[in-house]
């Protein structure tokens, strides 16, 4: 018996059965005594002898064949011997009957008590934990994967937790081991979900942080070769690895390279898998344009055009030229100036898309750009390929800098140039121009400094591609918000981030990208959380809070294709209350992502 049943049952507790139950404790005494008449019932139908109704041991016996009787004839003395004997005897029967009916009366009685009852479900409740804990045992002891259904999936204890879906889907988590990492593998596993954790080795004291029934695999998100064993079979990918230093060689190995490296093998899956049906990815990117030979430039048209005509400047003018061409590099360079005013210059082409391929499966454009710091306005055309007449137009800003860029450009970017036209249908898009013009340039700080002529361009292009479509996040990216990092190292520690973010946005994959303030070591679902973004944020967060808004970010549809900032609930300064404030409770129900980022705008 348990300590606290001890404290609650006397020890000298009896329980009899004879004409009524006594039940030595006076607040259960009533409900003792109003189940004798049942137990009575139990005790004459079960298996144990009745007891005699005599203190003679062959009562209900002839008399004529008692020996006892006899005996008490021929010898008064050897009679009341054996007499007494006997009553001893029966008196020993009568103790070991009546122990074993206390001892089944002891069992049903347990079931009807509270401290029974306490003790059957302290009993059951300890066994399920027992189960569960093992989880996140040190010791690497094999469980079955039936143990864990049993628990978490087909109606066990913790069933609750289990989000539909769950079992059919594997998360990769990269970082397992990091201070959210070891959070979100057990929130993943509680609701359901196949882990598999990315670690670099196999320390002893790294396998011991895991769950035993996490898959660990081995590999380096700086090596590309080892991470293809790490995306085989997996549904979805949280990456909440960091640099552990802030040496430029580990941040560019990890927090950039590293996104990089496990988007591309993540993708590759995939088309592998596409490619084993007989089908395509539904992750794949469309290609429209690929600039690779002189062949590929063949339907590609340079205009020249004018928003106005000024009179008065007309006199100087110094005209306006474009060219594009595949230069002896290998590289296929739209180029020239501008130096009328109001002038502009277009590079233009009819699409013609695969058979049975049409842009509205596609969410956005990517393209692959060198350019010299300048922007330009992509534009498309939409309307019946019957009658061009009908056509709208519609235009997106896009930017670029020094060296190579991915530029991502959704359909939701694009705005009418007439304000009453309708919004974009990719559907109906059959024209696709890149436009330069001088007006909206700003300096850029590059290779040729300030003095550069901001009515010049070269635009080297790589290629076109149209962004999948999809309705949950495929990969979620723990960022940072940069807040709370020392100020020497915070611009090399942002840089590296913000390229690991800019590669996984132009990967193709449903992503997510969370930056959460400083990361404090306390329980979550305590407090409310803020939801922004333009890194006005500097409060802290737990970090199981971030954990939990990563595994609810898996399916939900508003996650898709967000960048977004998040931390603890603080008081703003005056005009600068521009969050979404949600009350987050501690409640696995509550679904605070959904109203917090309806709100906020995409692919930022």
């Amino acid at each position: 018996m348990s300590g606290a049943s001890a404290a609650l049952i006397p020890a000298t507790t009896t329980v009899r059965f004879s004409k009524k139950l006594e039940y030595h404790h006076p607040k259960w005494l009533s409900k003792v005594n109003d189940y004798s008449v049942s137990y009575h019932r139990i005790y004459c139908s079960s298996s144990i002898p009745s007891p005699p109704t005599s203190s003679s041991p062959n009562s209900g016996k002839d008399p004529k064949k008692n020996p006892t009787k006899k005996k008490k004839k021929d010898d008064p003395k050897e009679t009341s011997v054996d007499s007494a004997s006997q009553m001893v005897q029966q008196k020993e029967e009568d103790q070991e009957l009546e122990l074993a009916s206390s001892v089944s009366v002891m069992k049903r009685l347990d079931e009807v008590n509270p401290v029974g009852l306490g003790r059957r479900s302290r009993q059951i409740f300890d066994e399920v934990w027992r189960k569960f804990s093992g989880l996140g045992q040190i010791s690497r002891t094999t469980r079955s994967d039936d143990e864990t259904d049993i628990l978490i999936r087909d109606g066990g204890p913790m069933c609750e937790f289990a989000i539909p879906g769950a079992q059919n889907t594997v998360v990769l988590v990269v970082g397992a081991t990091s201070r959210v990492g070891r959070i979100v593998v057990r929130k993943l596993m509680l609701r359901g979900y196949s882990v598999k954790a990315l670690v670099r080795k196999a320390d002893e004291g790294i396998v011991d942080l895991l769950p035993t029934s996490v898959e660990i695999v081995i590999g380096d998100v700086g090596d590309p070769e080892t991470l293809k064993d790490a995306v085989e079979g997996c549904n979805k990918i949280i990456y909440c690895a960091t640099a552990r230093s802030t040496i430029t060689g580990d941040l560019f190995r990890v927090d950039h390279m590293g996104v990089y490296n496990i988007t591309k093998a993540f993708q590759d899956y995939n088309n592998k898998l596409a490619q084993l049906r007989a089908g395509k990815s539904s992750k794949s990117k469309l290609l429209i344009a690929k600039f690779k030979t002189e062949d590929s430039l063949h339907g590609w048209e340079v205009r020249q055009g004018t928003y106005f005509q000024d009179v008065v400047a007309a006199k100087y003018d110094g005209g306006m030229d474009a060219k594009f061409e595949f230069t002896e590099s290998g590289e296929a360079v739209f180029s020239g100036f501008v130096f009328t005013r109001g002038g502009y210059v277009d590079l233009t082409k009819k699409l013609s898309l695969p058979l049975g391929s049409t842009l509205d499966r596609y969410e956005g454009l990517v393209f692959s750009l060198g350019g010299n710091g300048r922007s330009y306005v992509v534009i498309l055309e939409a309307g019946p390929t019957g009658d061009m007449t009908q056509s709208k137009m519609y235009f997106s800003r896009i930017s670029t800098k020094a060296g190579f860029c991915r530029v991502r450009v959704p359909f939701s970017s694009f705005r009418p140039v007439k304000p009453d036209d309708p919004p974009l249908d990719p559907f109906l898009v059959h024209t696709l121009t890149i436009r330069f013009e001088p007006r909206r340039q700003r300096s850029f700080e590059g290779v040729n400094g300030p003095n550069q002529d901001l009515r010049s361009f070269q635009l080297i292009l790589e290629y076109v591609k149209a962004l999948p479509t999809g309705q949950e996040t495929d990969f979620i990216l723990v960022s940072c918000t940069g807040s709370g990092i020392e100020p020497s190292r915070r611009d090399q520690v942002l840089k590296a981030k913000k390229a690991g973010e800019d590669s996984l946005r132009r990967s193709g994959l449903g992503y997510t990208i969370i930056r959460p303030g400083p990361l404090v070591e306390e329980p979550g679902g305590q407090r409310a959380l803020i939801f922004d973004q333009g890194n006005r944020i500097s409060q802290g967060i737990s970090c199981a809070d971030v954990a939990d808004i990563c595994v609810k970010a898996l399916h939900d549809s508003t996650a898709r294709n967000k960048s977004f900032d998040v931390c603890y609930e603080y008081v703003a300064e005056p005009g600068k209350e521009l969050y979404e404030l949600v009350a987050h409770l501690p409640d696995k129900a509550n679904n605070y992502l959904t109203p917090a980022l309806s709100v906020l705008e995409k692919n930022t």
